[in-house]
């Protein structure tokens, strides 16, 4: 009898899945991911150096991250990466930071930053040691963990495109985007992984004129639809953001969607930093997908501060971000990263219970 009782709660259980996944739209979930997800730690030399410098500065730069493959492994469903252009490759190779302090840990042992092709990292010349060195190996790691995971629910990946003039005059300066390496970002990653990984523009626009009137009439894929699944956000509100729309209205042939702004063709996903914005919870109920920060700079973690994730999580925000999934190694703070219950990062949104 118990063993009855058992399995008729396992399909009972079963079918509300299969239900959930068939009518549950991505737009109607809630996710946790991390932030700046390929980060390692700046070596302790170089860090003990910098913070004698520079203190304050340093006290924001003291975190890390496991292995992108870890995180996603952990249930993790954002990775935030940032990616530096470096047509000929060798912009970054050899990382003045190198040369500010002695004994630091091995860089580059193979060669893969003299390589054209686009780099990953935080800040040239200082916080520059990462998962992955090239966006390349990182997209083939993706690729093969889904692979791996074909029914994993989607994974959001936000991707800011860096350049602009350092702050420091004595750092390399990057290589700016323009029309034509967007391009090649969107090649680079359609390469790296396959367009039955991804959801588009395209996709979600479907038979509507615009990408935003298709948003506006929940035309998001559903979570079976959804599955083994990666969708690209492009973080920047302004030039390159504009770059990258020029010449693809409604985002037509792209791969990331747009950081655009709510009223234009283009709008779709969003960033809003600060999870107490009172603009995110209608936005998200206008059928935008939202991304927004529990944490930043080291700060809620020093001071045990949940109050920035209780507010990402009641605006209804699909996406929250942090750098605590786990707790600091780097200082003593019990500040931890979850929905309800221990390591969950998923759940519905309650905007849309």
């Amino acid at each position: 009898m118990k063993f009855i009782v058992a399995a008729l709660f396992l399909l009972i259980v079963t079918a509300l899945k299969t239900y959930n996944e068939n009518k549950v739209r991505i737009n109607q979930i809630q996710v946790i991911g991390s932030h700046n997800s390929y980060k390692q730690a700046i070596d302790p030399a170089l860090f003990a150096a910098f913070k004698k410098q520079d203190p304050q500065s340093a006290a924001k730069l003291d975190y890390e991250h496991i292995s992108i493959i870890g995180q996603l492994n952990m249930g993790l469903l954002n990775i935030e990466l940032d990616v530096y252009a470096d047509e000929k490759g060798g912009r970054y190779a050899h990382p003045k930071g190198l040369d500010w302090a002695k004994n630091q840990a091995p860089y580059d042992t193979a060669g893969v930053m003299m390589q054209p092709g686009f780099k990953m990292l935080h800040v040239p010349e200082l916080d520059f040691r990462s998962h992955y060195l090239t966006f390349k190996e990182c997209l083939y790691a993706l690729k093969q963990w889904s692979l791996d995971h074909p029914d994993h629910r989607p994974i959001f990946i936000t991707l800011e495109a860096k350049d602009g003039k350092p702050k420091n005059p004595t750092f390399v300066e990057p290589e700016p985007f323009t029309g034509k390496t967007f391009d090649e970002l969107d090649r680079v990653i359609l390469e790296g992984l396959s367009a039955d990984q991804l959801i588009t523009p395209d996709i979600v626009r479907g038979k509507y004129n615009t990408l935003e009137n298709a948003v506006l009439h929940n035309n998001w894929p559903t979570l079976k639809a959804a599955k083994g699944k990666f969708m690209f956000i492009l973080d920047d509100s302004g030039a390159k953001r504009d770059m990258y729309i020029a010449g693809h209205p409604s985002l037509r042939g792209r791969v990331l969607f747009a950081n655009a702004m709510p009223g234009t063709p283009e709008a779709a996903a969003m960033f809003r930093n600060n999870p107490k914005d009172s603009e995110i919870l209608q936005l998200v109920k206008k059928g935008y997908i939202i991304r927004t920060r529990a944490d930043a700079d080291t700060e809620q973690a020093r001071n045990n501060d949940r109050s920035g994730l209780e507010a990402a999580c009641k605006s209804g925000a699909q996406i929250i971000t942090t750098d605590y999934y786990l707790k600091s190694t780097h200082f003593e703070s019990d500040y931890l990263v979850s929905f309800e219950g221990v390591n969950k990062y998923f759940r519905m949104n309650p905007l849309f219970k």
